[in-house]
């Protein structure tokens, strides 16, 4: 399957209590999604449900997990979770303006 790739950087900030990050190093990734996730964030974004930022890591979240239950739909980990995901999504991209 053709497949969008994303390079995925997560750098830890600061802790609950606001200190300065213990991590060194940003976690960095390298990823395929079948969508363009870009277009998706832009697309959820329409529907006006989240400020930008909450809607980005909604979106970018989503199509992360979802590729990952798609790549491996066999897995007995996702069983009875992937009925009642696939049909959220369903309900979802019905209030999604097309592009």
């Amino acid at each position: 399957m053709k497949q969008h790739r994303y390079r995925i950087t997560v750098e830890h900030l600061a802790d609950a209590n606001g200190q300065p990050s213990a991590y060194d190093k940003p976690m960095q990734f390298e990823v395929g999604n079948h969508d363009d996730v870009f277009a998706v964030v832009e697309r959820v974004k329409r529907r006006g449900d989240f400020d930008d930022t909450t809607t980005a890591a909604f979106a970018v979240g989503l199509k992360l997990f979802s590729e990952v239950m798609i790549e491996n739909r066999s897995n007995l980990l996702f069983e009875e979770f992937s009925p009642h995901f696939f049909e959220f999504m369903k309900k979802l991209k019905k209030g999604i303006p097309p592009d």
